[in-house]
């Protein structure tokens, strides 16, 4: 179902909760459009303030200048060309954001990812992976869980980092930068940078012409043109500093992340636990849309509609009288089909919708 609010050009939106996947774009319209399922889908307005629900997925477009308060979202979430204050409290699943204002954010469980912000970006917390990149105001993150990948931002920077970080940075002139990280930090700096750099770490490597290696030091305090950037770095593992812009694909402890250079170690472990978290956010997307099915089936047999057969490829169901879905086949699934098919969703070869009824169709239509 498709739904037009008219509410000006710079409304402010208030999205409560949204149970699935939630789809945001700015647009140069003058309307709000909605996408989502009619049963699902709750909207109220009040001039230029719209309140939004929805026990579904969602797809909303809004114009440029809208200003974004959302409160709750299950599943993923993108977000791009929306040039308002953006503000979110919890997001259960992934986070991509592009092109942007200024961005504010409580808790995001999943990966985060930020390209294009002519703002700030605030984050209480991130429980998984975050990139960032081309940003015109300061950043500040107060817990990172895993790793962090930073590039180009022009306002200061606070961060506080579970595991690595990996930084490529244009020091500006009385700018402060401050990170703390669990593990390894990479610093990737242009061969001119003014900065003045204090470093406590298990080792440090600074590979900068005119600056020597000083040997077991395990804090260091430098000065590189007329230093007039500060930038504080403490690592529970190493620090490494360089001028060289392919120091993170080419040092030995450094592999590449998101692009830009990331610690490799432990990935293994990483890898499981997305994986985890992917199959717990599939699962709770697949209860949401047995529901759906349950509902459904029940509102057609009160119709009158009678026995009803739903196929996806080599699957089909029966759907009892009862209004349960009963698969008609009785698959053993295999841990390999499992991570085959969220193999497939990460790749973005299958939609998270299908990947939900393969998965439900593995266990047999439960």
């Amino acid at each position: 179902m498709s739904k037009t609010i008219s509410a000006g050009r710079t409304p402010n939106i208030e999205i409560k909760s949204v149970s699935g996947d939630l789809s945001l774009v700015g647009w140069e319209g003058d309307d709000i459009l909605l996408k989502a399922d009619e049963d699902e889908l709750t909207v109220d307005q009040d001039g230029d303030k719209v309140n939004i629900s929805c026990g579904d997925d969602l797809s909303v477009r809004v114009p440029k200048g809208a200003s974004v308060f959302i409160t709750s979202i299950e599943g993923d979430a993108s977000i791009r060309g929306v040039l308002g204050k953006i503000e979110l409290k919890n997001v259960s699943g992934d986070l991509s954001m592009r092109d942007v204002n200024s961005v504010a954010i409580d808790t995001v469980h999943a990966d985060f990812s930020l390209r294009g912000a002519k703002g700030s970006l605030s984050i209480r917390k991130a429980d998984s992976d975050v990139s960032v990149r081309d940003v015109d105001g300061s950043v500040s993150i107060d817990s990172v869980s895993d790793d962090l990948a930073l590039r180009d931002v022009r306002g200061s920077v606070t961060a506080n980092v579970g595991e690595d970080v990996v930084l490529y940075l244009n020091p500006q002139p009385g700018t402060a930068y401050a990170v703390n990280a669990g593990d390894d930090i990479l610093l990737v700096m242009p061969p001119k940078a003014n900065a003045t750099l204090t470093l406590s770490a298990d080792e440090i490597d600074v590979d900068w012409d005119g600056v020597e290696n000083e040997e077991d030091a395990t804090s260091r305090v430098l000065t590189l043109g007329d230093g007039s950037a500060t930038i504080a770095l403490s690592a529970g593992g190493d620090i490494r500093i360089s001028n060289r812009s392919d120091a993170g694909d080419s040092a030995e402890d450094f592999g590449n992340f998101a692009g830009m250079g990331m610690d490799w170690s432990g990935f293994g472990e990483r890898i499981s636990r997305r994986v985890e978290q992917a199959t717990e956010r599939a699962q709770r997307k697949i209860e949401a849309a047995s529901r759906k099915v349950e509902q459904k089936t029940r509102d057609a047999e009160k119709r009158g509609r009678g026995k009803a057969v739903i196929e996806i490829g080599r699957w089909n169901w029966n759907l009892s009288s009862k209004g349960v879905p009963v698969s008609s086949k009785k698959p053993q699934a295999s841990d390999e089909e499992r991570l085959a098919i969220l193999k497939m969703l990460q790749e973005k070869k299958i939609t998270a919708e299908q990947a939900e009824k393969l998965l439900s169709a593995l266990e047999g239509g439960s």
